[in-house]
């Protein structure tokens, strides 16, 4: 019996798969459960749709990840901390803190987790962020850490 999964089974397949199953299997658990759709006609073409549909916008999404990679590249952000004697930081600056000069300053949005430094930042000076912003994307961003 083929049927088409509507959510991920556990050493079956993932959602909108087409997969093999044994009759029994298929009707007694998959179908009751909702976990999966029989493979009619009907079901096949709309899960084809869906899959162009899917396509199409992971496209889009992979496209805008690019446009935002060129734009980051070409950006430099100056994030001012507090320096004590002998040039040390007090505290830390991670991703957290270029992710709010980014949204404030340029009005990219970000998230935090996305954004990591190439080496420790320990003193003021110039440094190199990655923002990873899809699968396979990321981008490096110009960091200056200066005194305040």
């Amino acid at each position: 019996m083929k049927v088409i999964l509507l959510q991920d089974v556990k050493k079956l397949g993932v959602k909108d798969d087409i997969v093999e199953v044994s009759d029994g299997y298929g009707r007694n658990f998959l179908l009751p459960k909702k976990l999966a759709l029989p493979a009619t006609a009907e079901n096949l073409n709309m899960a084809k749709d869906k899959a162009k549909v899917n396509a199409r916008r992971k496209a889009q999404e992979a496209d805008e990840a690019k446009l935002l990679a060129a734009q980051l590249e070409k950006l430099s952000v100056k994030i001012p901390v507090k320096v004590g004697e002998g040039g040390k930081l007090f505290g830390s600056v991670g991703g957290n803190d270029v992710a709010k000069v980014l949204k404030s300053a340029h009005d990219i949005d970000i998230d935090k987790r996305k954004i990591s430094f190439e080496e420790e930042v320990t003193k003021p000076g110039s440094y190199v962020a990655i923002a990873k912003l899809y699968p396979g994307i990321s981008s490096k961003l110009n960091v200056e850490i200066v005194a305040e």
